[in-house]
């Protein structure tokens, strides 16, 4: 199957922006959401406590943000998305949020320009399976790792795969069972298409391996539930 375009995704959640603003509805499909959530952010404030500069990738309509600053207050934040509706949404919902400054960038990550060595907390809720090659993964990673202060960190929650195949098809068997119970078999169906248009998730295992290459100083796996995780690492 031919995967979605950037701008496919782009529209996509252009219309689709007061769902990705209710944890509730917008997460219903991703396993322990809130969980990991609550954990990427709570490690962020503890390894970088005094932080000032806060970047969410791919922020939609900016929940990550709002969790970080309900635990560090007036960060100074950078939001990026494709999405100029989500943007918006965010600017509005995170402006309300902080006494820092609010900055929004339309584009890709690996497109925009954003100081280097300048972010003492990086987020990524979410999006990172949209990229695709190698070439991709390798590229985003090292730009994430010049944008951040030493001694900053880079959180990923997301959609992820198994290196073994046979464990792979195992937890997306699982996976597709908690689909179900949730709602029934056209729902499963409904949410494995679109992955299968839209997502190239990477396992936990590559992404950290990712890390160490780009220069991080230490990694760290946060939870993982099924095909969901939450992990990142230190500058």
């Amino acid at each position: 199957m031919e995967k979605s375009t950037i701008a496919e995704i782009k529209e996509r959640f252009d219309n689709d922006v007061e769902r990705f603003s209710n944890l509730e509805t917008g997460q219903l499909s991703t396993i322990d959401a809130n969980v990991s959530l609550e954990l990427i952010t709570e490690a962020s404030k503890r390894i970088v406590p005094n932080a000032v500069n806060v970047l969410d990738i791919g922020c939609g309509a900016g929940n990550y943000t709002l969790m970080m600053l309900s635990k560090l207050p007036d960060l100074n934040c950078t939001l990026v998305d494709l999405s100029l509706p989500m943007l918006n949404k965010a600017l509005e919902r995170v402006s309300a949020a902080t006494g820092g400054k609010v900055e929004i960038k339309q584009g890709d990550i690996r497109e925009v320009e954003l100081p280097e060595n300048h972010f003492d907390i990086i987020l990524a809720g979410a999006v990172l399976h949209h990229l695709r090659d190698d070439q991709d993964w390798e590229t985003t990673f090292a730009k994430i790792f010049s944008l951040l202060k030493p001694g900053g960190c880079f959180m990923i929650s997301d959609l992820i795969t198994q290196d073994t195949d046979l464990l792979n098809e195992y937890t997306w068997q699982r996976y597709g069972e908690y689909l179900e119970g949730i709602g029934g078999a056209a729902y499963r169906k409904n949410v494995f298409d679109y992955i299968a248009k839209e997502d190239t998730p990477r396992s936990m295992n590559y992404q950290l391996d990712l890390m160490k290459k780009a220069g991080f100083k230490s990694v760290e796996i946060l939870h993982k539930n099924m095909c969901f995780g939450a992990f990142g690492g230190i500058k």
